[in-house]
């Protein structure tokens, strides 16, 4: 008896078509996880990653410069609203620990804002496939940030917790994360 090929995974799929048209920079692999999710409907990403038409249409030209039709989305997540105020500060933090100054670092610390809007960990609303993609989006766009988070907190918490210092709140229950009943929460493993 034969058995039958399975078919391809959609996600893998439209990811593959994404990577055979790539640059060859850095964020390109991310990048492509981030869009083929949100053509699956994965993830909580805003229509274009949260960036405006034509800033979007650039950065997908530039990252996947021989792509004939971006393939758009059937269904997109919106923003939450009620977050627009705290992404102003979150904009600023991620813009003071960029690892170099250039369009692309600018258009991660629209989409990294994005996905703070929503309610799961910040790699699983990216639409990125692990936590480590997230860690390498941080430490390739964002290095003096991701620098600090030295006892692997969570992304979304440690990027909330680094604005309340910013701002002198502190607002743990425990001296220090080591001793916190929460500590599992915030931290992996």
């Amino acid at each position: 008896m034969t058995t039958m090929p399975k078919p391809p995974n959609l996600l893998q799929t439209h990811y593959a078509y994404l990577m055979q048209h790539r640059r060859g920079e850095t964020n390109d692999h991310l990048l492509a996880s981030m869009y083929a999710s949100t053509l699956c409907g994965q993830g909580a990403m805003p229509l274009h990653l949260g960036l405006p038409l034509d800033i979007f249409r650039s950065m997908m030209a530039y990252h996947f410069p021989t792509l004939p039709q971006l393939p758009l989305p059937a269904h997109v997540a919106s923003l939450d609203f009620a977050r627009l105020p705290e992404l102003d500060d979150l904009r600023i933090l991620l813009q003071q620990n960029l690892s170099q100054p250039s369009p692309m670092a600018g258009w991660m610390t629209e989409i990294v804002c994005a996905g703070c809007t929503g309610n799961d960990h910040l790699w699983q609303d990216l639409g990125l496939w692990s936590r480590k993609d997230l860690s390498a989006l941080m430490h390739d766009n964002f290095r003096p940030l991701a620098e600090r988070n030295d006892k692997d907190m969570k992304w979304k918490k440690f990027l909330y917790k680094q604005m309340c210092i910013g701002e002198g709140i502190y607002v743990c229950r425990a001296p220090s994360c080591e001793v916190c009943v929460d500590y599992a929460a915030c931290f992996g493993e």
